[in-house]
């Protein structure tokens, strides 16, 4: 089975992520980002 690829939601959240991490600022939007992206790539039928 092939590794998935990160969809692009995933790829900003991460992004957001590490500039919030560097320069502590936009910590909740990164957060925010970051769970819409985990939501989404959850599949539709299941886990």
């Amino acid at each position: 089975m092939s590794a998935k690829q990160p969809s692009a939601k995933q790829k900003a959240a991460s992004e957001a992520q590490s500039d919030a991490d560097r320069t502590g600022a936009g910590k909740e939007k990164s957060r925010r980002m970051q769970s819409e992206a985990d939501r989404a790539a959850v599949p539709k039928h299941g886990l």
